[in-house]
């Protein structure tokens, strides 16, 4: 029996085989095509992680507004009902001693009033320290709501912690104050405010978002392991707050 010899190529045509041909042209050009999308992908992922940042920022302006329209509405609220009760004071007194025949109030009665324009006891180191410790923290936060002084806000922030630590906006000053030191990237500092919020405010709306920024603070300066457990910790500890969205596009 006669063998039919094909050449190669033939035989490979024949069988159906595709033949490709590669070149060192084609896989630098692959290779720029895709070093280019890498490329491109990290810089989408490189502004939209501004954008979260920026919105971060914008969310603590917001919440910072809140506060101060809040406090300054209680002030009014409990400036109305002081003086609601100091009518009372002055009308029950009225009734109790009775005008004079000249229709002006007895001496008993100008007395009952003097007595109620004195204050009790305990009431102005009361009253003058709450409005001391309300209008030195609506000072410091407008310096950064409304004027926008960020430096001067930092010692501000520094002297109202100094003079009022136990004060119900404390951790609030905390927070602000953390905020402002990230924001000159001073990350020791920032943090050990935040961890002042963390550890010793275990109850401030604050502590969701300053563990955020411990987790952040942890990924800039290298502690990824601190980082990522820290992101975990705003997620499964605070699953229905805006930082733990932020948490989650961290990790």
């Amino acid at each position: 029996m006669a063998l039919l010899c094909l050449p190669l190529g033939a035989a490979a045509q024949s069988s159906g085989a595709p033949v490709y041909s590669v070149n060192d042209n084609d896989i630098e050009s692959r290779l720029t095509v895709l070093e280019r999308k890498v490329d491109n992908r990290a810089d989408m992922q490189h502004r939209l992680q501004q954008q979260i940042d920026n919105m971060q920022n914008e969310l603590d302006e917001l919440r910072g507004a809140v506060e101060v329209h809040t406090n300054q509405l209680q002030k009014v609220l409990d400036r109305q009902r002081e003086l609601y009760l100091e009518i009372d004071k002055r009308v029950e007194a009225l009734k109790q001693n009775g005008f004079s025949a000249s229709g002006t109030a007895t001496d008993s009665t100008a007395g009952s009033s003097a007595a109620v324009n004195t204050p009790t006891a305990g009431q102005p180191a009361s009253s003058s320290s709450g409005a001391s410790e309300s209008d030195a923290y609506e000072k410091a936060v407008n310096l950064i709501l409304k004027s926008r002084e960020y430096d001067k806000a930092i010692p501000e922030f520094q002297a109202f912690i100094e003079r009022f630590p136990d004060s119900t906006y404390a951790p609030n000053a905390h927070y602000w104050l953390g905020q402002l030191l990230f924001n000159k990237q001073q990350w020791q500092d920032a943090a050990s405010q935040f961890e002042m919020v963390a550890n010793k405010f275990t109850d401030s709306v604050k502590r969701p978002d300053a563990l955020l920024k411990l987790g952040i603070i942890a990924e800039k300066t290298g502690n990824q392991a601190r980082a990522k457990a820290l992101f975990n910790e705003v997620i499964s500890s605070y699953p229905d707050s805006s930082a733990r969205k932020l948490a989650e596009v961290r990790l």
